[in-house]
């Protein structure tokens, strides 16, 4: 069974057609500049890798042309598009409303329309995605959509309240949603099924470290507490987002600056983090050389990252009452072992002990780093959320 999942963006839509009998990618690809001009690019798994511009007026022209990536040409992969039984779409924000992946219709694209102002980046051109998509493959085959938002929603009242008046939770619902929900979901799973441990008293915390990051305790198989907020800006240093800091620092910029709103949220989205702080890149990659070379703003952006990080881990372990294991994923998470090894220094007293050998041939692949006398296993394991979203869509809609 052929399940294609689709991550639309404003002028973007990501895709992946998987075979779900072995969960292997057939072929995946990219529409870019979606309502400008139009760029495809489509690669066959072990196969030829198809670029080409055509004009994408609308998400609706783009989702046409993988539809003839699919099935014709030196890319193709498919005899009839019909062989796909199931698309399943990420979303970013189901706000309260849906706590688990659901299955598709108007009044559910409605929905997450309505939902604008919590996810106004995302929501509106997913939206725009989910019904272009029912146009062109029609409503006979069913669609999923898999909320980043979802996996959190177990976080108990006290994880997710803000300390401002309740008022606002009420009128606005202004609280703790977290993000990165389907992949702490994939890794967390993942960390069960390779070490045979029930979910069931465990205390886990799951690493996203890339160029957006989030932090997740992950308590009896659950989300517990996440460093992302009411939007993906909460947490700690990111690539461009500032994560955490008093509150008082944006009115008091604004006011000094004259800025509005709109040009505050770009400052701390856009213009901070690893950016801001070493005046250099959002990459982490370039941030590291930089600081191996003698930047001292470089060396202090990574300062401030470990930094924060280690805070978080103890803070979570201290809220599950102890911890298992600490997993590490993402572009950072699973590729960096110098920022891994600084994050699990000087951990002996959580009963975290690492060997730096492993630790070093972990990167890219599932692997164990935890020195054999450590209480508290070390992972890297790389996750994969566009499986995570196939199978969702498989099950929400009845087809396993």
């Amino acid at each position: 069974m052929k399940v294609l999942v689709i991550n639309a963006g404003s002028s973007s839509l990501k895709y992946q057609l998987i075979e779900m009998n072995d969960e292997s990618v057939i072929a995946k690809g990219n529409c870019e500049r979606i309502g400008i001009d139009g760029l495809i690019t489509h690669k066959v798994t072990g196969g030829a890798t198809v670029t080409k511009e055509i004009p994408f007026p609308t998400h609706k022209e783009a989702f046409l042309e993988v539809v003839s990536q699919l099935t014709s040409g030196e890319g193709k992969v498919l005899d009839d598009v019909s062989e796909i039984v199931a698309i399943g779409h990420r979303v970013l924000h189901g706000s309260e409303i849906y706590k688990v992946s659901t299955l598709v219709t108007d009044e559910v694209i409605d929905t997450i329309m309505a939902l604008r102002e919590l996810g106004p980046l995302h929501n509106p051109p997913q939206a725009v995605a989910l019904r272009a998509c029912r146009e062109v493959f029609g409503e006979n085959v069913p669609m999923v959509a898999v909320f980043d938002t979802s996996f959190h929603q177990t976080m108990p009242p006290k994880s997710y309240i803000f300390p401002i008046p309740y008022e606002y939770y009420e009128k606005y619902s202004i609280r703790r949603y977290g993000f990165h929900g389907t992949s702490h979901r994939f890794v967390s799973k993942r960390f069960f099924e390779l070490t045979g441990k029930e979910p069931e008293g465990t205390r886990i915390i799951v690493c996203h470290l890339g160029n957006g990051s989030s932090l997740c305790a992950v308590k009896d198989g659950k989300s517990f507490d996440t460093s992302m907020g009411f939007t993906p800006l909460d947490g700690f240093i990111m690539g461009t987002r500032a994560g955490g800091i008093d509150p008082s620092v944006v009115t008091f910029i604004q006011n000094k600056e004259g800025l509005t709103p709109d040009q505050m949220s770009d400052l701390m989205n856009k213009k901070s983090g690893f950016l801001g702080v070493s005046g250099i890149s959002s990459d982490c990659r370039d941030i590291r050389n930089a600081a191996q070379e003698g930047n001292e703003r470089a060396q202090l952006t990574l300062d401030i990252l470990v930094h924060q990080i280690k805070k978080f881990i103890g803070g979570y372990a201290a809220e599950m009452g102890g911890l298992d294991a600490v997993l590490f994923t993402g572009g950072i998470g699973e590729n960096d072992d110098s920022i891994r090894e600084r994050i699990c220094s000087d951990m002996e007293f959580l009963g975290l002990y690492i060997d730096p050998e492993l630790n070093h041939e972990a990167s890219r692949r599932e692997a164990v780093f935890s020195a054999p006398e450590s209480k508290v296993l070390a992972m890297v394991l790389p996750t994969n959320e566009e499986i995570m979203i196939a199978r969702d869509t498989l099950e929400v809609a009845h087809l396993v």
